[in-house]
């Protein structure tokens, strides 16, 4: 194996790693990063061909008070628009009587999306760091520390820098990376009970060659207490000129084939927009349980967003050589993009 040597070694290409490269870009510190996917974004992954509209399979969404994304966005000069939900909604309380159309509350905080696909952040965000920095399908087993060194071995190669700033989910880390000598015990705790932000999701989409569920009495918005699918949007792109429909799957169906997941999601929608949900162009699915470099099954019970933004992850660890950051570690918006990019601020000043 070779021995690949720089100031700063960041463990993951999403958000928060990639945050972190830009914000060094014009430091004094020389930078790797260590990505086990064969790709860029973690869990923001936008999924398109040419001339389609970009269905997102994971990070979607942002609002009013997520000014350090907002911030980072005017900076990369990428542009949001608002989602659509109309105002009306289909909702569906229980399966004994039909759904109904009900009308949507003023909402004070809109939700935006970015503007060509949440990707657009990552292709943006990696034109500050040479790709002959990033290392591809190298899945990080180890972290040693030598006196003043740490040392990062994948199953390619090794890595040796003065900092280490892991941006995996704590409990990703925790339970495939180990650390000599082992992490204080109440850290480990702590990312052994982290909930991981997206790690049970499943999300699906539908591309359509028009928006039939903006016709009059119909909405795009759905809420369905039912399912399989309990949240369901208009996904169509900003210039409004491609249209789909993007959404939650019940998590609990991820054993199910492609296929399978794909009748059932066509069923539920045919009850409210008919035989026209079949004339999709293509479906798109992400399940997230099933992405070892996202999900690991806990050991034992761990609620949703339990212990995410818990202070300990403010703290240095290996003799202040090792840092643990990413979405779930920020104390405000912990798990959002918002948090993520908090995440990368914080570590910034640490470091600086």
């Amino acid at each position: 194996m070779n021995i690949i040597k720089s100031d700063i070694i960041i463990i993951g290409a999403g958000l928060t790693g990639l945050t972190l490269g830009h914000l060094f870009k014009n430091s004094r510190y020389t930078i790797n990063i260590i990505e086990a996917r064969a790709r860029k974004g973690g869990r923001i992954h936008s999924v398109c061909q040419l001339k389609e509209t970009p269905i997102e399979m994971g990070a979607t969404w942002l609002g009013n008070s997520h000014t350090y994304l907002k911030t980072l966005l005017e900076e990369l000069e990428l542009h949001t628009f608002k989602q659509k939900f109309g105002d009306k909604a289909i909702y569906e309380p229980t399966s004994l009587a039909p759904y109904q159309l009900v009308t949507l509350p003023k909402s004070q905080d809109s939700s935006y999306r970015i503007k060509g696909g949440t990707s657009k952040l990552i292709e943006r965000l990696s034109q500050s760091i040479s790709e002959d920095n990033i290392y591809y399908n190298h899945s990080v087993s180890k972290i040693v520390e030598h006196q003043n060194t740490l040392t990062v071995e994948t199953n390619k190669n090794t890595f040796k820098a003065k900092w280490v700033i892991s941006t995996l989910p704590p409990y990703l880390l925790q339970s495939t990376i180990k650390t000599a000598p082992p992490l204080p015990i109440q850290i480990q705790d702590i990312m052994e009970h982290t909930h991981t932000w997206m790690g049970e999701s499943i999300k699906v989409g539908l591309r359509y060659k028009a928006p039939f569920w903006r016709a009059p009495n119909s909405s795009g918005t759905i809420f369905s207490n039912v399912g399989p699918i309990p949240e369901f949007y208009d996904h169509s792109n900003y210039e409004d000129n491609l249209f789909a429909l993007k959404g939650f799957f019940n998590s609990s169906y991820y054993s199910l084939k492609k296929e399978e997941r794909l009748k059932m999601v066509l069923e539920q929608l045919k009850k409210y927009y008919g035989d026209i949900v079949n004339t999709f162009i293509s479906y798109e699915e992400k399940v997230w349980r099933n992405d070892p470099y996202t999900h690991a099954n806990y050991n034992s019970h761990v609620l949703p967003h339990q212990n995410n933004g818990h202070k300990l992850y403010k703290q240095p660890y290996l003799n202040g050589k090792f840092y643990i950051a990413g979405a779930e570690t920020a104390s405000e918006f912990p798990g959002y993009m918002e948090g993520a990019v908090r995440s990368a601020y914080f570590i910034l000043n640490e470091i600086n």
